[in-house]
């Protein structure tokens, strides 16, 4: 009885889970524009995230912001989402709750900040938001920047994983020819030119979009573009099929995924993406260049 009871108990707790990810209502914009952060600075249920390095942080960073480093904590060592026990911990530890509206920023390149916005949603916190101007661009424009140090009380952070949102190895290479792929690698590592594994090329039937056609870059500060301007970038892309994103190590693809998630389309990431295919010799390959390692 007592095991009949454990099993139930245990159904009803998935089934909780389940509902609390899909019904989960959005509190804040996806990408988040800086007059909105500004005025909610103050807001006791904002958490700010800076993505960049430590050493970048503590001389200046966005009011109140914690700081999670990107290549440490979105990573392990073999360039995969780390664990779940680990990722619960760090974000207790910055302070985020499951009530938590999480805002996320970096250096101007977006994609860490997209994979840490990614990697909440598939841990069920589908509050968090882009921050859709670089630390640069906020410290040109005289917003509050600060250099204290951010140590908030920690919280229980409570994952509620969300598999839709994350592709293998196995799903990505079933996927070939039947659904959308894309590549968000600049065009040099797509056409096999150049690469980060033993071999060069990319996945058949992948088409290129790299992440960067999705900021504008400035001497000022980079900024993403309006998502009126990037319809016109993807629009050649189905809006009624699965699109599988990848790029090298899985966050330059978070960085595609957010903006077509706000275009429309139904996208997922394949988080072993490159690193882990281009090392893979029994995985197909298609190399423009026909340049082989």
């Amino acid at each position: 009885m007592k095991v009949i009871i454990k099993v139930l108990l245990s159904v009803v707790i998935l089934l909780t889970n389940s509902y609390a990810i899909t019904d989960q209502k959005k509190d804040m914009p996806s990408i988040v524009e800086d007059k909105w952060l500004l005025k909610n600075l103050n807001n006791k249920q904002v958490v700010i995230v800076d993505l960049r390095k430590y050493d970048e942080y503590k001389k200046g960073h966005i009011k109140g912001a914690v700081n999670i480093p990107g290549l440490k904590n979105l990573f392990d060592d073999k360039f995969f989402m780390p664990k779940l026990d680990f990722l619960q911990e760090v974000l207790s530890q910055a302070g985020i709750s499951n009530d938590s509206l999480v805002v996320a920023y970096d250096d101007g390149a977006f994609f860490w900040a997209a994979r840490f916005y990614w990697i909440l949603e598939i841990l069920g916190h589908n509050n968090v938001g882009l921050l859709k101007v670089s630390y640069p661009y906020w410290k040109n424009k005289n917003y509050p920047i600060s250099s204290k140090i951010e140590k908030p009380k920690k919280t229980t952070f409570v994952p509620r994983v969300d598999s839709s949102k994350i592709e293998t190895k196995l799903s990505t290479l079933m996927a070939i020819g039947k659904k959308t792929i894309i590549d968000g690698r600049k065009s040099s590592h797509y056409e096999g030119k150049e690469s980060l594994t033993k071999r060069y090329g990319h996945i058949p039937t992948a088409k290129n979009y790299a992440c960067t056609q999705n900021y504008q870059v400035s001497s000022n500060g980079n900024k993403m573009k309006d998502l009126t301007v990037l319809a016109k970038v993807y629009k050649d892309l189905p809006k009624d099929k699965p699109i599988i994103l990848y790029c090298d190590a899985g966050a330059e693809a978070a960085l595609n995924y957010i903006v077509l998630k706000e275009l429309g389309y139904k996208a997922s990431v394949y988080d072993g993406s490159w690193i882990e295919w281009g090392n893979d010799k029994n995985l197909p390959v298609e190399n423009p260049s026909k340049k082989a390692k």
